[in-house]
């Protein structure tokens, strides 16, 4: 329960001050033993919680996800796989997997859709990191126009795509190789860019920090770069920027 479902329920009378000071003792973080549940961050960033799913074990991920499904709340778990799903879909109904993207996902509300966000890929190698891009933007509430494989190698399909692109609030550029697709992007649109290296390429990529450089070292103004195959930050920083093109979104 979010502070201002609380506050209002208080109000209302459906919910007791006692049982509202249960609440609020919660709201810094919940200690379950294996995680400290951070139930205050959409007051201080404006997004909620998000798990990293990699790496943590299938009692884990239902201890953590058992907290927000009797909350009612949404929940976002990145780098899931189809077995941390398949053992814990069943104590969860509507608990969505998104394969593409490797996220899994408690949704009881629908975000309203606002803005928009085009998540572009060099080539269809690229596609994983990119839905994990798309999926969070969508998932923290932004419209998401997908233009994929319309790398530099034949840059008429990117240039077919350019009023699509133009019409975003900000741009996601998603490449391996040697990652030359947001530095190309940048120098053709107005809004920022954020570039996204992939580990998608030949020995001399270095598994991305070819990309990774070229991104960093791009003359072209306005490009933001994050880490090798961070779709998720991406996606994030998006949805951020998405929200202060459009402030009423807050709302």
């Amino acid at each position: 329960m979010d502070i201002h479902t609380l506050l209002e329920q208080v109000k209302d009378g459906t919910l007791s001050i006692e049982e509202a000071q249960k609440e609020l003792v919660k709201l810094p973080y919940e200690d379950i033993g294996c995680a400290k549940i951070d139930h205050h961050r959409s007051l201080r960033n404006g997004f909620g919680e998000v798990i990293y799913c990699a790496g943590k074990t299938v009692k884990q991920l239902r201890e953590i996800y058992r907290v927000f499904f009797k909350r009612g709340e949404n929940l976002m778990g990145t780098r899931a796989s189809r077995q941390q799903y398949e053992a814990i879909k069943d104590d969860f109904p509507g608990l969505i997997y998104e394969e593409d993207a490797g996220i899994l996902r408690l949704e009881f509300k629908k975000p309203m859709k606002w803005g928009c966000v085009a998540v572009l890929t060099g080539g269809t190698s690229d596609l994983a990191v990119a839905e994990e891009a798309a999926v969070t933007a969508e998932y923290f509430g932004c419209r998401v126009v997908r233009i994929y494989d319309v790398g530099v190698a034949g840059i008429h399909r990117l240039l077919s795509k350019m009023e699509d692109i133009r019409a975003a609030n900000c741009v996601i550029a998603v490449a391996g190789m040697e990652g030359a697709l947001p530095g190309v992007v940048a120098g053709l649109v107005e809004r920022p860019v954020i570039a996204v290296p992939t580990s998608v390429g030949y020995g001399a990529s270095f598994k991305g920090v070819a990309p990774l450089l070229t991104m960093l070292n791009s003359c072209a103004e306005g490009v933001a770069v994050v880490n090798i195959d961070n779709g998720f930050g991406a996606g994030y920083l998006a949805a951020q920027m998405n929200r202060m093109a459009e402030p009423e979104s807050k709302e």
